[in-house]
């Protein structure tokens, strides 16, 4: 090994510049750009560090690298790369993506900035040094290699499956114990961790346009039209809300129906795990202050590995640039990716994605849509009969019953001294006051008078504190069915009379 280490240090710099050159030459799958080119040098660069036999590996999109080292070893270990590189826009880099300079970078020292650095061709061309300096060592390589690389893994891997199905690699696949991918294992603090797998992906676009809507603007309007133009915008919006639940997680009908939970032994490596890997270094590589869900260390290294999620990669519609631009877009858009654990495939991912899904986004859509029909503008709530200030506004009952799942805005409950307790707050005769007509009149504001309770938001089952600090007030699963129970710990527990705003149009 001391040879191999003085070959590592004699060559250091060569290697480096090997990497330099590399993130010099993008191959940028999703632009189409230096692909052949990438794979032209992806080869060399296999050559050049002793594989004996380099193929270029023809597909639909855009090409693989197959290649071999023989050793002459009885085990033969296969070693995944990727040429290909995610784009990069000059503006967010402190130098730039292609440039490969070697800065002096607080906390680090000396290091080298480039697209690819990182991810994946710098921990490929840590592995290509590691044999290089076995080579130069004149040793041998205690296992065979199997090379298998492809130029499209930042959109997915489309065409990886023509790669590996070529007669060629699927035969010298089959003689491997197994695949290993170079990573970046080390962590700022110096601590080396080496995952046992990696999630899949599928990556997709969801675009809301008033021409393939049939519904909006077909160019960008003033946005005054919004009173009468359907909003692509806020198409798009409500619907990417039903992918996930109210904690984010994926809602998607059949999503992650099969993924595998961790088995015991691998609950016994995160146990493990969570001891050696330092939380803090992690919160501040992604510079974060808590988990979601607030979960302890232990269980996020676990929902990590194990969880499929939705994530939204970017969402752009209309103006986004300094300033306010009073526009209305015809067109939204929003690219997701959705990853994926063991035993999940993008077969069954996508199946997620088809007519069932879409019937559900059509119902949950309709659902929505309280068709509310008020005689008055000024008044949106329901069942309310106006007087003067207020006419009455009604809501129509033909329509679909209430979406189990809605937004109340600024609801405050106040229940008359001489109602009795338990029920259906709305079966019950309210009295109406100038604190009634102050908030129906489209001015809600908090009420004056004595014994006012801390304004707060109200969502379905979240617990809301009443104006009476006696009454806790719940919302059912239906807003339209709202139910109150006394504080055991008060001695009053009455609510004075129903104030709404008029955003509460599921009332």
């Amino acid at each position: 090994m001391r040879s191999i280490q003085s070959e590592i240090e004699k060559r250091h710099d060569e290697s480096v510049g090997r990497l330099q050159e590399w993130v010099k030459h993008p191959a940028l799958a999703a632009e189409d750009r230096g692909m052949d080119e990438g794979c032209d040098l992806m080869m060399r660069l296999a050559r050049d560090a002793g594989f004996q036999k380099t193929t270029r590996i023809d597909t639909d999109g855009h090409p693989g690298v197959f290649a071999t080292l023989d050793a002459g070893a009885a085990t033969t270990v296969a070693v995944y790369f990727m040429y290909d590189v995610k784009q990069a826009d000059p503006a967010e880099w402190s130098s730039p993506p292609f440039d490969a300079a070697i800065v002096d970078k607080p906390g680090f020292g000396k290091v080298l900035i480039g697209r690819g650095a990182v991810n994946q061709k710098g921990p490929e061309a840590a592995f290509l040094a590691a044999l290089h300096a076995i080579q130069g060592a004149g040793k041998k390589m205690p296992v065979n290699l199997v090379l298998v690389a492809e130029g499209e893994e930042e959109i997915g891997s489309p065409h990886f499956r023509q790669v590996v199905a070529h007669p060629d690699v699927r035969a010298a696949l089959k003689r491997t114990i197994g695949v290993f991918m170079p990573s970046a294992f080390q962590d700022p603090d110096g601590s080396v961790s080496i995952f046992l797998g990696a999630k899949g992906v599928v990556e997709c676009e969801l675009v809301a346009s008033g021409e393939k809507w049939g519904r909006g603007p077909t160019i960008d309007v003033h946005s005054s039209n919004r009173a009468r133009l359907d909003s692509p915008a806020f198409h798009l919006v409500q619907a990417l809300a039903t992918l996930v639940n109210a904690d984010g997680d994926p809602a998607i009908d059949g999503f992650g129906r099969e993924a595998r939970a961790a088995t015991v032994a691998e609950r016994e490596m995160l146990d493990d795990a969570a001891t050696k890997m330092s939380e803090r270094t992690a919160k501040s590589l992604t510079g974060a202050a808590r988990w979601s869900h607030d979960l302890p260390w232990r269980a996020t290294l676990e929902r990590f590995m194990f969880t499929p999620t939705v994530n939204i990669e970017g969402l752009v519609a209309g103006y986004t640039g300094p300033g306010g631009k009073t526009v209305m877009p015809h067109r939204a858009v929003a690219k997701l990716d959705l990853r994926l654990v063991p035993d999940m495939t993008y077969d069954g991912a996508i199946a997620g994605q088809g007519p069932p899904r879409e019937a559900r986004l059509r119902r949950r859509r309709s659902e929505s849509e309280r068709r509310i029909r008020p005689d008055d503008h000024r008044c949106r709530c329901a069942d309310h009969q106006g007087d003067a200030r207020g006419p009455r506004a009604r809501r129509d009952r033909s329509g679909p019953p209430p979406p189990s799942r809605g937004l109340v805005s600024r609801l405050r409950l106040h229940q008359s001294a001489d109602q009795p307790r338990g029920g259906s707050l709305r079966s019950r005769t309210w009295k109406r006051g100038a604190r009634t007509r102050r908030v129906l009149r489209d001015r809600a504001i908090e009420p004056e008078g004595q014994q006012l309770g801390r304004r707060c938001g109200l969502a379905r089952g979240v617990s809301v504190r009443a104006r009476d600090p006696g009454r806790v007030v719940r919302i059912s699963s239906r807003p339209s069915r709202i139910r109150s129970s006394p504080n055991p710990n008060s001695p009053s527990a009455r609510l004075d009379f129903l104030l709404c705003s008029p955003m509460c149009s599921a009332m």
